[in-house]
C-alpha cells in the first residue's frame, strides 16, 4: 500500500489528461465554427446589428475564456499530487473565476448599455 491513500493510478490519470485534451479540442473546434459564422453575418445595413454583435462577439469570446480556464484548471487536477494540491488549485480557479466573471459582467453591461444608446 501506498502512504498516500489517496494517489490517483498511472493509467487514471492518463486517461483524464486524454480525456481533457479530446474535450479540449472537440471545444475549439466549435469555437472556430462559431467565429467564422459569425464573420459572414452582413450589418452594414443596420447600424444597431452591428452593435448587437459587437456585443454577442464579446459574450462569446467571454464563454471561450471561461471555458479555456476550466480546460487549465482540469488539466492542473489531473497532474494535482494530493487532496491539498486539489484543494488549492481549486480555491485559486475560483478565486480568479469570480474576479473575471466580475469584470467580464461590467465590460459586457457597458457595452449593452453603449448599444442601446441611440446614435447621433
Amino acid at each position: 500500500m501506498t502512504s498516500n491513500m489517496y494517489e490517483v493510478p498511472k493509467e487514471m490519470r492518463e486517461f483524464a489528461e486524454r480525456s481533457v485534451a479530446q474535450a479540449r479540442k472537440a471545444f475549439d473546434g466549435f469555437m472556430g465554427a462559431v467565429q467564422k459564422t459569425a464573420q459572414t453575418v452582413d450589418t452594414s445595413a443596420f447600424p444597431p446589428a452591428a452593435a448587437a454583435k459587437d456585443v454577442s462577439d464579446k459574450a462569446v469570446t467571454f464563454a471561450q475564456t471561461n471555458v479555456n480556464a476550466a480546460f487549465d484548471v482540469a488539466q492542473k487536477l489531473v497532474h494535482a499530487k494530493d487532496f491539498q494540491e486539489v484543494v488549492a488549485i481549486q480555491t485559486e480557479y475560483l478565486k480568479a473565476q469570480m474576479e473575471a466573471l466580475q469584470n467580464q459582467s461590467r465590460e459586457l453591461g457597458a457595452a449593452a448599455q453603449s448599444a442601446a444608446t441611440p446614435k447621433k
